[in-house]
């Protein structure tokens, strides 16, 4: 069974050196073992085009069941400053 959490919600900022703090969002997924390799694959690839995320971590756990978490970049525009004339 493969299964979607609620659209995702939680956010963290992570710092690299110099680099600005990148704002990302997560979202968990949980992948029965009854799935192959390959489909896996195919799914995540598919949430990596279609939904901008990215791999963070893929935990196998002792039952086959793979727990995923992917991540993507928060980008915020900057608000639009008005001046008054």
């Amino acid at each position: 069974m493969f299964c979607m959490s609620r659209p995702p919600l939680h956010t963290t900022s992570r710092t690299g050196g110099t680099r600005s703090a990148a704002e990302y969002e997560f979202q968990r997924l949980t992948i029965s073992r009854d799935f192959s390799r390959n489909v896996v694959t195919r799914m995540l690839v598919d949430q990596a085009e279609h939904g901008g995320w990215e791999l963070d971590r893929v935990r196998v756990l002792h039952d086959g069941t793979r727990k995923v978490i992917l991540r993507r970049k928060i980008i915020r525009q900057p608000r639009p400053t008005y001046s008054l004339v």
